[in-house]
């Protein structure tokens, strides 16, 4: 058996978490989870500004931070904190802590083969609209594909201490160390999945002891000190949903299959690069305080094709901020809208999209909001999205002014005109596997 603990959910969790499993109590494995697609596009928006950057800053000062630990009780952390860079992350790492062994995974960077895989027939065309990456080839910024959990496995068959990744399945730094030390095969589809099974549950961070619980989530003790998920693996591919003794939170069934379908599209067929896992066929139970025990993992042959995530320039935004107080918050605010836009369309500025949001009417719910009679305050949000930064920037004049020539009781202007910020919008692919080629870089 080996236990694969997960000390963050995404870039900007609980600092402490990770030093907190370390001291907490047994484990073999960490993992730290830093992506999503809008994490790639500020990595992105880094990287045009400083070209060594692309990474997840702060994760080598992480490292440096627990190193003590990591040596003392053997433990090797798996992060996907490279981001598009991950060579660069893992040097980083190992000048900041030269008594570790680093390893990076590399080869998700396909931005530099973009033609050369158009023009083998390949459109990477978008998954939801269908259309062909030409039409955004010369604004692309960015071309990453999901990689799978075998290359990490050959980087800790190194003995690298701390291997950095790029983008790859979120479930794949879990299921990396498992198939490391259980030596599982690429066609062992079962094993595989509950692998899959396992660190989709604890890729989340603390969303699987409590955190972010949809059921008696008053009843959650210890908010303030939740401990983080701990997979404890078997070889023949069950395994148990748990966290350190003593660590606040919970873990139920109940829990823990909220956190399965989190982000799901189809429970029968959650598709990623190593396996295709059936979810509907697992079975879960409590099995004493704070363990779910898990069984019953189906798995169906891997894709043959990899998702990409791709980056690519889409236009300019900046959005506007006011709050109006009682009495008539909301009408004061739904008039200061009307006047912005009216202002906007005189002078003829062409946008994208023009968003108005009501945060404490309805701006979460829409239009299944629940009926209200007078709220104490509102924020009125506009948000404009364009191509032309002209455009944009003109807005951003429009809101201040309303705190003198429009209704009565606006504050929260203290920040003065927005910023307008650059869009870098995602496009999902797909593209045949035998295109990428991973590769394990030790880093001296």
């Amino acid at each position: 058996m080996i236990r694969v603990a997960n000390g963050q959910g995404f870039w900007g969790d609980w600092v402490e978490a990770p030093l907190r499993l370390l001291r907490g109590g047994p484990i073999d494995f960490l993992t730290l989870d830093y992506l999503a697609e809008v994490t790639m596009a500020v990595l992105q928006k880094q990287r045009m500004k400083q070209p060594a950057g692309g990474y997840a800053h702060d994760f080598p000062l992480l490292i440096q931070r627990l190193a003590p630990e990591l040596i003392q009780r053997g433990v090797a952390v798996v992060a996907n904190a490279g981001g598009l860079n991950p060579a660069g992350c893992a040097s980083e790492v190992k000048r900041l802590t030269p008594n570790l062994k680093v390893a990076a995974v590399t080869g998700d960077d396909i931005l530099s083969r973009l033609d050369e895989i158009q023009a083998q027939g390949c459109e990477l065309a978008n998954m939801d609209t269908g259309q062909p990456l030409s039409e955004v080839r010369d604004k692309v910024l960015s071309a990453n594909v999901y990689l799978g959990a075998f290359p990490i496995a050959e980087a800790l068959s190194t003995r690298a201490q701390v291997v950095v990744t790029g983008r790859c399945a979120d479930a794949a730094l879990a299921m990396g160390p498992v198939i490391h030390r259980f030596g599982w095969q690429a066609d062992d589809w079962n094993r595989l999945a509950a692998g899959v099974t396992a660190g989709h549950i604890i890729e989340c961070g603390a969303q699987a002891t409590g955190g972010n619980y949809g059921g008696a989530w008053q009843e959650i003790e210890d908010l303030d000190e939740i401990g983080y998920p701990i997979a404890e693996m078997e070889l023949s591919g069950e395994f148990v949903i748990t966290k350190h003794k003593g660590s606040g939170g919970r873990v139920t069934a109940q829990g823990v299959k909220e956190q399965l379908l989190y982000e799901v599209g189809d429970p029968r067929a959650y598709i990623t690069p190593d396996c295709i896992a059936d979810f509907t066929s697992l079975n879960l139970a409590d099995c004493g305080p704070d363990r779910v025990h898990i069984t019953g993992a189906h798995g169906r042959s891997r894709p043959e094709q990899l998702k990409v995530s791709i980056n690519y320039a889409a236009g300019w935004k900046a959005t506007g901020t006011l709050v109006y107080s009682a009495p008539n918050a909301l009408e004061k605010a739904r008039t200061s809208d009307r006047i912005v836009r009216k202002r906007l369309a005189r002078l003829g500025l062409a946008f994208d999209e023009i968003r108005t949001e009501y945060f404490g009417v309805n701006a979460c719910h829409g239009e299944n909001a629940p009926p209200m009679t007078e709220a104490a305050e509102v924020q009125l949000r506009i948000g404009v999205r364009g191509q032309h930064r002209n455009a944009v920037e003109r807005f951003t004049q429009e809101m201040i002014p309303l705190v003198l020539s429009g209704p009565p009781g606006a504050t929260g202007y203290g920040d003065g005109r927005p910023k307008v910020r650059e869009v870098v919008a995602n496009w999902n692919a797909l593209l045949p596997r035998d295109l990428v080629m991973p590769r394990v870089e030790v880093i001296e």
